[in-house]
Formats: structure tokens, sequence, C-alpha cells
């Protein structure tokens, strides 16, 4: 069974940590624990707010309504509850430094077991594509149609499938570019992500390698 990220009040003492370094809206929170984790794993509203009730119940926090969100900030009695529980603060980093790394070895593997059976789909779909070309070549040519020499005829078809690779590898590349540069506008890349691309690129390498071997 898979350990909580969190254990029993760490959430609340570390939201407490967090408004430390100024206010923040719930959103803000939200991102600031989800960028703590490297996007291993983000806490949903349902599991933030309550707490943030909760410590505006107790007074350790205060809320300014700015428009439609809420503005945290904590009080003199927040500052001298997180001054008496250092110790227990410190525990909660190594605790989060702890899931960070049981999450990304999970996320690893996830990840290991799906590109097995993306290799799989991969070499089957390559095989059928080998079974259909034979079939092609085997089939005869139409009456009529003009006979061109076998070598010509080869190199062309190799040629245009040669470009057609190339314009499909080409516009993956541009894909990925673009999906990169999007998602670093609006936030920095984790070392999660970066091994995450870092290991699917490497496995469909080893994909097409055995796919090409086999033709």
């Amino acid at each position: 069974m898979t350990p909580p990220v969190f254990q029993h009040g760490a959430l609340r003492l570390y939201l407490l940590a967090l408004l430390e370094d100024g206010p923040r809206h719930g959103y803000e929170l939200i991102k600031s624990l989800s960028d703590r984790f490297g996007g291993t794993y983000a806490p949903s509203p349902g599991t933030i707010y309550p707490r943030l009730a909760k410590l505006l119940e107790e007074g350790l926090i205060a809320a300014e309504s700015t428009g439609r969100r809420s503005v945290y900030r904590i009080t003199e009695a927040g500052r001298r509850e997180l001054d008496a529980r250092r110790d227990e603060l410190a525990g909660v980093e190594r605790d989060i430094s702890a899931s960070v790394r049981r999450l990304a070895d999970s996320l690893r593997e996830d990840l290991r077991t799906s590109m097995r059976g993306l290799r799989a789909d991969l070499a089957a779909t390559a095989e059928t594509a080998r079974q259909a070309a034979r079939t092609a070549r085997r089939e005869a040519p139409k009456a009529g149609a003009p006979r061109i020499p076998a070598s010509e005829r080869f190199s062309t078809e190799s040629q245009g499938r040669l470009k057609e690779a190339e314009m499909l590898v080409q516009a993956f590349r541009d894909d990925v570019r673009v999906e990169l540069r999007t998602h670093s506008a609006r936030e920095p890349i984790s070392e999660v992500t970066l091994e995450t691309l870092r290991t699917v690129l490497d496995q469909a390498r080893i994909a097409v390698r055995n796919s090409l071997g086999r033709s």
C-alpha cells in the first residue's frame, strides 16, 4: 500500500510555512505544492481549502477578499506556531523529499510498463505494414500497364518512403518542440518531466531501430 504524501497534520503545517514566505491565494498554494513535488503530485482544492478554513478558525492565518479570490496571510499566532514546530517542519521537508523520490519511481515504472505496450503495438503495426507491402509486390501488374524495371521501381518507391519517413520525424520533432516551449512558458521544465521525456525518446528510438532491423 502506498503511504500518504502527507502524514496527519503535516499539510496544515506546511501551508503555514508557505504563507510565511508571503501572502498567496489558494491556487498559488496548490501551484507551490505541485512545484515542490516536481509535478508528481498536486493537491486538489478539496484537500487545500478545508485546511485553510481550519487555520482561519484557529487564527493562525487571515484572509482578505480580492474580487473573486481570497488572499491568505500568516498571522503572528501562525508565526509563533511555526517557530514552536521548526523541528517538526524539518521532518515534513524530509518526508516530502522521500515522497518525491517514491512518486518519481512509481511514474518511471508506469512509464516502462506503458512503453512495453507501445513497443508491442509498434512491432505489430510494422509487421502489418510489411505484410501489406509484400502482398502488393506479389500482385501481378494490371493488363496494359507499362512495365517498369524492378530496380527502378524499387528505387523510386524506396526514395518516396524515405522522404515520407523523414517528414514524419520532422513533424514529430516540431510538435514536441512546440509542446515544450508552450509548457516552459507556463512553468519551468521539472526534472521528472525531463526524465520522462528522455525515457520516452530512448524507448521510441529502440522501437524504431528494431523495426528497421527487421524490415
